[in-house]
């Protein structure tokens, strides 16, 4: 119920740019940094989420400023082009700094130091100093003002597996863990492509309006929908003979429609083998 509420309240404060910061090329960026430092799994995917929501923030505070400052014609586009330098510029130390803020909230015992992360920055040549580090640190948390513990789909799919457990599914529950980090990976390298394939099944076309593209912005960042069907796709694969039931049981658990968990099955596998066939 708790995180079914939490779901909830993130999805009725989406900003209009949500996944803006979720790319391929910068979840897997997290993702092998994560694995270079030996991070766990929830790491990883906190460190996504928490880069995405500090440089939206970052993005509209520095736009406002801008706004409120800006000129007309060469001088505003110069303006412009001067924030775009500056955000280009802080990136790849911002997203460094989000992945040792996210180490920090683990209980794992793999920590990101200040050492380890000058060490990193530097191999890419670039010439940050531990104080430059400290203050980054502290500009994702203001900015965030402090609130960066949030749940990420990786705890919903384990509390989800946990209730599936308790009320009776006899399923493989290691293999089936396993199976969903390794489809949870997928869904965050492959977001795209599975979410569009997603919108065009749910409008039964394939050129979606500029509106109807805005309304799923809902389901793109829905965790619960996620979670849901990555469980329910791992099972597909792993134990068919169990999925049926098991949809049942996540329809009952989540209230997420059959209907819905049944599409985003499909739209994965289908990524997964890389056919079009229905």
């Amino acid at each position: 119920i708790h995180l079914a509420t939490e779901n909830e309240q993130h999805l009725s404060e989406l900003p209009e740019q949500a996944g803006c910061f979720k790319e391929t090329r910068i979840v897997e960026f997290i993702f092998l940094l994560s694995e270079k430092w030996h991070l766990d799994q929830p790491t990883r995917y906190q460190a996504v989420e928490l880069l995405e929501r500090f440089m939206i923030k970052q993005v509209e505070q520095m736009c406002g400023d801008r706004g409120s400052t800006r000129g007309r014609g060469q001088g505003q586009r110069s303006s412009w082009s001067s924030l775009r330098d500056q955000i280009t510029n802080t990136f790849v130390l911002r997203l460094v700094s989000c992945v040792q803020l996210a180490s920090k909230l683990s209980l794992h015992y793999s920590r990101v130091t200040s050492d380890t992360a000058l060490t990193f920055l530097q191999s890419l040549k670039y010439s940050y100093t531990k104080q430059e580090l400290l203050e980054s640190e502290l500009a994702v948390l203001n900015t965030l003002h402090f609130h960066i513990n949030v749940s990420t789909p990786l705890a919903y799919v384990e509390l989800l597996l946990e209730v599936l457990g308790y009320n009776g599914c006899l399923l493989p529950a290691k293999p089936l863990h396993q199976l969903c980090v390794q489809l949870l990976d997928f869904c965050y390298l492959t977001r795209e492509t599975i979410y569009d394939t997603l919108l065009k099944i749910a409008i039964e076309n394939a050129t979606p309006s500029k509106l109807q593209i805005a309304k799923f912005l809902t389901v793109k960042e829905d965790f619960m929908l996620l979670a849901v069907g990555v469980i329910s796709t791992g099972v597909f694969i792993l134990s068919p003979g169990h999925w049926e039931q098991v949809v049942e049981h996540l329809n009952c658990i989540t209230g997420i429609t059959t209907q819905s968990i049944l599409e985003f099955s499909y739209a994965m596998v289908r990524r997964i083998v890389g056919s079009t066939t229905p």
